[in-house]
């Protein structure tokens, strides 16, 4: 407004006569307005946050003695139901047979169905749900998702008791339970296996506790967009991000302590005998049996559910394996699931490979605190292997993208030092804009000779996965992508995938004294050689179906793992490939091995990852749709298309008694600041200085306008617009 000029003159008495009653009327203003932020903010702050209203509410209003939870994001939930949860865990060898218990109870006075959204690991091959009352068990059935739905929604407004499980991404899941009684308490059970990952002579048996808040980009489209029940998140539907408000599930104040308590138990068959055993994040006991099986335990018996649960176990010198093989007959075919370590490539007196360089690092607000500390140790280290040979660039992001460089640079002494100087002085904060910084990575190619990498460090909080992996599938040309999941519970999924889809590896790092041993098992794969064109071959005369359809690129120490469905057993396969311009092989026979229940699910969870994959190179939706459709009800698995419903055939809720919706809030991840996350959510939450000025202005506003309500200004219309999409992390 200062540089408009009103054309029509203020007659001197109107002006003199009225200055006195401004003066007065701004400072009236200025109280008016200390008392909007001291008594009104905090009521319209709960008021903003995007989520039911059922489940968000203001302390004012309770009528009745309640349990309320304040969210960090804003608002508090009324009478949460109150969740515990028991995983225990069956692994055999390099198989697990996982069981969930999810028992939630209702603290109120009302019947209420509760929603939680919660993780499980992204290759998990989930076939079983059970709703478990008192003594009675509803055992879950395989169902198209929307039919699934219209199951569950016909149950509840019958008064049933009733329970869907949606997949929400392969690493996301949402628990809906309906007709949950004042004071009773319900159990789900959910059953999944998985194979588990070995690497670098190492396996990790990883469980995630809990969703971390997600950066969700787009502009809003509502509710009415949500595919499946409504969601009751935190975030608004948006057009990039169409199911936002089912993946952004309320988020605990860490003030008011930990929630949704946690036990785990595994019994651990290994095989072989074990160099080392230990839990990376939770304190465990362990006691071995006669038989040579290990049982562990939480030291703690429980846990909050706010860091991913990690167990490695490391086999004796002579006793790693160079092979596994599982198997099963089902319904007519022969299923297997085959490990093979490929031989390590003899050295070669190769002039060490010229490399450029990308480092890309996350400074968003969810980096804060240890997560910036381990990127940045790790940044420092990758920098310090660069050779006077190689070149290099470091892209920084939040909601803006920052490179060091104009582009990639000599690895010389002084551009090494101002490297280091600009990542010690890396600060997180903002948004979690990825996809401007992915796209600053590979918007160049390698020159001739020159081995371009793209090495990322993040947690990996974002919600628009779908339009990464299209972005990296469409750009990576010759470079490789390599992730570093940082944090105490990154998104694996995500981190995973678009290493896959980058031809390069995933990296995980969950504490600081892990930075120098991770980093350096990365370093030995990025300078030593591939292991290329790997193919497995069989008789011409023998139908075999494999998945992944095609092996990727491996380094050295990464096993080969395919699943492979079988005409006949007892096949000989023949795996061939290069290592470092030598062409090796080996031979095999899918004979023996260990016969398991369940190998034809981990088969066909392979298959539907990669149908879900070409969702990415471009094969169309619905085509994806209904390849994914028929593997999952043949081999009865929740995947993106189908869904798991129980329903109870006996009415429990009189219909005279209404029925609430209450969202299940869960953690702040371990070591995120709640500030640094939510602290840029206008939508959430808004800021206290906004509303200190907003209060000013509008009651300045109506002061001038009583005062020259006469007087006719003619000036360029002026509109405020509202602030843009906040931080969604």
């Amino acid at each position: 407004m200062a540089n408009q000029k009103p054309i029509n003159y203020l007659m001197k008495d109107v002006w003199f006569t009225s200055l006195a009653s401004l003066l007065a009327g701004v400072l009236t203003a200025i109280l008016m307005g200390l008392l909007v932020f001291f008594f009104i903010a905090p009521v319209e702050a709960a008021e903003t946050v995007p989520m039911e209203t059922s489940s968000v509410i203001r302390p004012d209003s309770v009528q009745h003695g309640s349990l309320l939870l304040r969210l960090a994001s804003g608002g508090a939930v009324l009478d949460a139901p109150m969740l515990h949860t028991d995983v225990a865990m069956q692994v055999s060898g390099m198989l697990a047979r996982v069981k969930v218990r999810q028992r939630f109870k209702n603290p109120g006075t009302e019947w209420v169905e509760g929603t939680y959204v919660f993780p499980l690991p992204e290759s998990a091959a989930v076939d079983r749900m059970r709703l478990r009352i008192g003594e009675r068990v509803i055992e879950g059935e395989i169902k198209e998702k929307e039919e699934a739905r219209k199951h569950y929604e016909s149950a509840k407004r019958a008064g049933k008791k009733a329970s869907l499980l949606s997949q929400e991404r392969p690493n996301i899941f949402t628990t809906a339970i309906a007709n949950i009684a004042p004071g009773e308490t319900v159990q789900v059970e959910i059953e999944y296996q998985q194979s588990i990952p070995y690497d670098q002579g190492q396996f990790r048996l990883r469980f995630p506790l809990v969703v971390a808040p997600r950066y969700i980009p787009g502009n809003p489209v509502g509710r009415s967009e949500v595919v499946a029940f409504q969601g009751s998140g935190w975030a608004e539907n948006t057009d990039q991000v169409t199911d936002a408000s089912r993946i952004t599930p309320p988020v605990v104040d860490p003030q008011e302590g930990s929630n949704n308590p946690v036990t785990i138990s595994i019994r651990l068959d290994a095989g072989m005998p074990l160099a080392r055993l230990e839990s990376s994040y939770h304190a465990v006991t362990q006691e071995q049996d006669a038989q040579g099986v290990i049982h562990l335990a939480l030291k703690d018996s429980q846990v909050p559910a706010d860091r991913d649960f990690e167990l490695l176990w490391v086999p004796k010198t002579g006793a790693a394996p160079q092979a596994a093989l599982f198997s099963e007959s089902w319904q007519g075919d022969e299923y297997a699931l085959l490990m093979l370590v490929p031989p390590v490539a003899a050295p070669t007196q190769t002039q060490r490979i010229p490399r450029e360089a990308i480092y890309v690092i996350d400074t968003s607000g969810s980096m804060h605190g240890n997560s910036i500390l381990q990127a940045r140790a790790a940044l420092k280290l990758a920098l310090q292997r660069l050779t006077s040979a190689d070149r290099f660039n470091v892209i920084q992001f939040n909601h803006q993208t920052h490179t060091l460089f104009p582009q990639a640079v000599a690895a010389t002494p002084g551009n090494l030092q101002r490297a280091r100087q600009y990542v010690d002085g890396l600060v997180a904060d903002g948004g979690t804009e990825m996809l401007p910084a992915l796209q600053q990575a590979l918007s160049r190619q390698a020159e001739q000779g020159v081995l371009r990498q793209i090495i990322f460090l993040t947690d990996g909080s974002v919600g628009n996965e779908q339009a990464l992996f299209e972005l990296i599938h469409q750009r990576l040309g010759n470079s490789r992508l390599f992730t570093v999941g940082i944090g105490s519970a990154p998104n694996s999924f995500f981190m995973t995938r678009a290493a896959q889809f980058g031809r390069g590896t995933f990296t995980y790092i969950g504490k600081v004294s892990e930075v120098g041993e991770k980093m350096a098992a990365l370093f030995a794969k990025l300078e030593t050689p591939r292991l290329t064109e790997i193919k497995l071959h069989w008789p011409a005369d023998q139908q075999v179906e494999m998945w992944p359809a095609r092996i990727p690129d491996l380094y050295q120490g990464e096993p080969v793992l395919v699943a492979l469905k079988m005409s006949q057993p007892n096949l000989q396969l023949r795996l061939t490939g290069e290592a470092a311009g030598n062409t090796w092989q080996q031979q095999v026979t899918l004979h023996g091995g260990a016969a398991r229940a369940g190998v034809h699910q981990l088969w066909a969870r392979r298959k539907i990852a990669d149908l879900m994959d070409r969702k990415a190179q471009g094969v169309a939706e619905s085509e994806v749709r209904q390849a994914v459709l028929d593997v999952a009800l043949t081999h009865q698995l929740v995947s993106r298309y189908t869904s798991l419903v129980a329903v109870d055939k006996t009415p429990s809720r009189p219909q005279t008694e209404g029925l609430a919706e209450k969202a299940m809030p869960t953690n702040l991840p371990h070591g995120w600041s709640a500030g640094k996350v939510f602290g840029h959510l206008p939508q959430t939450a808004t800021a206290a200085e906004l509303n200190l000025l907003l209060g000013m202005l509008l009651l300045i506003g109506a002061g001038l306008l009583s005062r020259f309500r006469h007087i006719r200004w003619l000036s360029p219309s002026t509109s405020f617009a509202g602030p843009g999409r906040g931080y969604r992390t």
